[in-house]
C-alpha cells in the first residue's frame, strides 16, 4: 500500500508539472496579452492540482473564475459571466473549507463514489436544467448560442457540487463540458471574437486533464473504499 501511495504521488507530480509547462509553452506563444496570459495559466494549474485532489486548485481557481468572466462578458457569453462570478466564487470559498476537512496525511482528499441511482439523477437534473436555462437565456436578444451556453452553466453548477463533496462522477460531467464548450469557443472564433483561439486550447487541454482526473479519482475512490472496509473491520 505504501509503494503504490509513492508511485501515486510521482504520477500526480508528472502530471502537474507536463500540463503546466505545455499549457504555459503554448499560451506564451498564443497570448496577445499578459491578460490572457494569467488566465490561460491559472485554469491550468487549478484543474491539474484539483485531478489529483489537492485543494490548493481551489485557490487558483478563484482568480481564473474572475478573469474568465471578462473574456466571456468580451464575447457575449452572459450566462458565463453569471455563473463565474456568482457561483464559482462563492463555491470555491467552500470548496476549499470542505476539503481541508476531508484531507489525509499526504494532503490529498478523500475521493468518493456515486451509486447508480444518484448517476441517473444527475443526468436527468443535467437535462432537464439545461432545456430551462436556455430559454432563459434566450430571451436576451444579445446572448450568442443560449442552449450551448445553458449548456456549460448546469453542467458546471452540478460537477462543481460533485467536487465540493468529493464525487469522482464530476470528471465524466467535466468531459462533457469540456466538450461542449470546446465547441462554443470554436464557434466564437468562426465569429471573430475576442480570445477564442486561446479559449479553444485552454478547454481542450482541461478536456485532458479531465480524463486523466477521472481515472487518479477511480482510482481514489477505491482506495478510500479499502481503508474504510479495512477500519471497519478492525472496529470489529
Amino acid at each position: 500500500m505504501r509503494s503504490t501511495a509513492i508511485s501515486q504521488r510521482k504520477i500526480d507530480v508528472v502530471w502537474v508539472a507536463l500540463l503546466s509547462v505545455v499549457g504555459g509553452a503554448l499560451s506564451v506563444v498564443l497570448a496577445t496579452n499578459i491578460f490572457e496570459l494569467t488566465v490561460f495559466v491559472s485554469g491550468l494549474v487549478c484543474v491539474s492540482l484539483t485531478a489529483i485532489g489537492r485543494r490548493e486548485g481551489y485557490l487558483f481557481g478563484l482568480y481564473t473564475s474572475f478573469a474568465y468572466a471578462v473574456l466571456a462578458f468580451e464575447n457575449g457569453l452572459f450566462g458565463e459571466v453569471y455563473l463565474n462570478i456568482f457561483f464559482f466564487v462563492p463555491t470555491g470559498i467552500i470548496g476549499y473549507l470542505l476539503w481541508r476537512r476531508h484531507t489525509t496525511a499526504v494532503q490529498v482528499v478523500e475521493m468518493r463514489q456515486l451509486n447508480w441511482q444518484w448517476r441517473v439523477a444527475v443526468a436527468v437534473s443535467c437535462v432537464v436544467g439545461t432545456l430551462c436555462l436556455g430559454l432563459l437565456l434566450g430571451l436576451n436578444p444579445e446572448q450568442n448560442t443560449p442552449y450551448i451556453d445553458a449548456s456549460t452553466n448546469v453542467l458546471s453548477v452540478v460537477a462543481t457540487f460533485l467536487m465540493m463533496w468529493r464525487f469522482k462522477e464530476q470528471w465524466l460531467l467535466y468531459i462533457v463540458l469540456n466538450v461542449v464548450t470546446i465547441v462554443m469557443w470554436f464557434l466564437r472564433v468562426q465569429a471573430g471574437g475576442e480570445s477564442g483561439d486561446m479559449m479553444v486550447l485552454m478547454w481542450t487541454l482541461f478536456l485532458l486533464n479531465s480524463l486523466f482526473g477521472y481515472w487518479r479519482w477511480h482510482v481514489g475512490a477505491k482506495q478510500h473504499e479499502i481503508y474504510l472496509r479495512q477500519a471497519e473491520s478492525l472496529a470489529v
